[in-house]
C-alpha cells in the first residue's frame, strides 16, 4: 500500500495543476457555506435584537387594560372607558399571591423646558415599584419613593432622550425643569433601554409620582382611576397563574356577572414577546436551510468536476494501478481531493459569509451574530459534502482496468 503522505502529495500536485478546474469545483461551494453563514447570522441577529427588546421591556410583565366603552353599538376598543383604579392596583398587589410588584400609571405628552431648551415628550405618573416591573435601574440620584407617592411631590425621574435633550453635559439631578408650566425637580436619571420593538423610543420618557399627574398633569383624569397596570409575576412559570388570580380577582372586585364580558383586558406581554422571538429563530433556521440547498448543488459540482477529471486522467489512473497501487490507493487519491477542495472551498466561503454578514450590518443597519457553532456547522457540512460527493468517482476510479485504462486515448 503506498503511503498516506505520498497520495496526499500526488492529490495535491493534481489539484494544482488544473487551477482552473479546481476553482470551478469548488465555487458552488464557496457560494453554498458564504450563503448559509450570512443567513444563519442575520437571523441570529435579529433573534438576539428580539431578546434584548424582552429584556428592556421587563421580564414576566402584564399589562392590565381598561374596557371599551360603546357608543351607537359601535365598541370603541379598549382603553376606552376608564374602569381601572389605584385600589384595584393596590388589591391586586396585596390578594395576587404569583405577583410580586404593581404600578399602576396614567400618561400623557407635555411640553418640557429648562433654561433655553424645550422638548415634548411622554410623562407617566406612577408609582415606585415600577422600576421593579420594568427591570429599569436609575444611574444617577433616586426613583420615585412612597413619600412622592403620598405627598404628591413635583419630583421627577427622566430618562436619558430628555438628558440629551434638554441638560446636553450638565448633570441633570438636582435641577428645574417645567411640565407644562409647572416647576419640577429632577431627583434621579434612568438607565438607557434603547428602541422598543415597535420602534419607540424607550428612554424618552419623565416618571413623576402619580398622584402628582393625576392633581396637576391630567386633571381630566377621574379621581383614582388610571389607564394601565403594569404587573410583575414572581417567574415565567407563574404567568398563566398571576393572569388567572388578576382576572379573578377584577371581576369580583368590579362586580362582573358569570356571563357578563370583562370590563378590562390582561396581556401577557412576555408571552408575545417570546412568540415573536420563536418566530424569528424558526426564520433563521428556515433561511440556513435553503441557503444549505446551494451546498448540496455544490457538492453535485464536484462531484460532476471529479468525475470528468477521471475521465481526462484514464490513462495516469491505468498507469498507477500497473505499477503497483490497489484500487483502495485510487479511491484514497480522489477521496482526498474532492476533500481538499471542499474544505478550501469552506474556509473561503467562511470568510466571504463573515464579510458579506458585516456589510449587511453596516449598509442596513441590521444585527447580525455570528456564532461558532453555526460557522462550524457550516464548514463541517462543507467537508461531508466533499466526501458523500467525491465518493462516487472516487470508487469508479479504483474499478478500471489497467489495461483498458492504459489504451485510452
Amino acid at each position: 500500500m503506498i503511503a498516506i503522505s505520498s497520495i496526499v502529495n500526488i492529490a495535491l500536485r493534481s489539484l494544482i495543476a488544473n487551477t482552473m478546474r479546481s476553482f470551478l469545483a469548488i465555487l458552488g461551494i464557496i457560494i453554498g457555506v458564504a450563503a448559509v453563514v450570512t443567513m444563519v447570522a442575520i437571523g441570529t441577529g435579529a433573534s438576539e435584537k428580539i431578546s434584548e427588546q424582552i429584556s428592556s421591556i421587563g421580564s414576566n410583565m402584564i399589562l392590565i387594560l381598561p374596557g371599551s366603552t360603546t357608543q351607537g353599538g359601535i365598541r370603541m376598543g379598549a382603553g376606552t372607558q376608564q374602569t381601572l383604579t389605584m385600589a384595584d392596583a393596590e388589591a391586586i398587589a396585596k390578594e395576587c399571591s404569583a405577583v410580586s410588584a404593581v404600578a399602576p400609571v396614567i400618561s400623557g405628552t407635555a411640553q418640557v423646558v429648562f433654561a433655553n431648551q424645550n422638548w415634548s415628550t411622554g410623562v407617566i405618573g406612577t408609582t415606585p415599584d415600577m422600576t421593579l416591573v420594568r427591570d429599569w435601574n436609575v444611574t444617577s440620584g433616586r426613583f420615585l419613593t412612597e413619600q412622592d407617592v403620598r405627598s404628591g411631590t413635583r419630583v421627577a425621574v427622566i430618562g436619558q432622550t430628555i438628558v440629551t435633550q434638554l441638560f446636553g453635559d450638565l448633570d441633570p439631578v438636582g435641577k428645574i425643569i417645567r411640565i407644562t408650566k409647572i416647576p419640577f425637580e429632577v431627583v434621579g436619571v434612568l438607565e438607557e433601554k434603547g428602541q422598543s420593538m415597535m420602534g419607540q423610543d424607550q428612554d424618552d420618557i419623565i416618571y413623576v409620582p402619580i398622584t402628582t399627574a393625576q392633581r396637576t398633569l391630567f386633571g381630566q383624569v377621574l379621581p383614582g382611576r388610571v389607564k394601565i397596570i403594569y404587573v410583575k409575576a414572581n417567574s415565567l412559570e407563574e404567568m398563566s397563574l398571576a393572569t388567572e388570580q388578576i382576572t379573578a380577582l377584577l371581576r369580583q372586585r368590579h362586580k362582573i356577572g358569570q356571563k357578563q364580558e370583562d370590563d378590562f383586558t390582561v396581556r401577557d406581554l412576555t408571552q408575545m414577546l417570546e412568540a415573536a422571538k420563536e418566530s424569528t429563530q424558526t426564520m433563521s433556521i428556515l433561511l440556513g436551510a435553503i441557503a444549505s440547498v446551494s451546498l448540496v448543488v455544490g457538492g453535485i459540482g464536484i462531484m460532476n468536476i471529479m468525475l470528468v477529471s477521471v475521465t481526462e486522467r484514464t490513462r495516469e489512473i491505468g498507469i498507477r494501478i500497473a505499477v503497483g497501487a490497489k484500487p483502495k490507493d485510487i479511491r484514497m487519491q480522489f477521496l482526498i481531493e474532492s476533500v481538499f477542495l471542499t474544505t478550501i472551498g469552506g474556509i473561503i466561503g467562511l470568510v466571504f459569509g463573515i464579510i458579506a454578514s458585516l456589510i449587511v450590518s453596516s449598509a442596513m443597519q441590521w444585527p447580525v451574530s455570528i456564532s461558532v457553532l453555526s460557522t462550524l456547522i457550516a464548514f463541517g457540512f462543507s467537508a461531508f459534502v466533499g466526501i458523500f460527493f467525491g465518493f462516487y468517482p472516487a470508487y469508479k476510479a479504483s474499478l478500471l482496468n489497467p489495461i483498458d485504462a492504459l489504451r485510452y486515448e
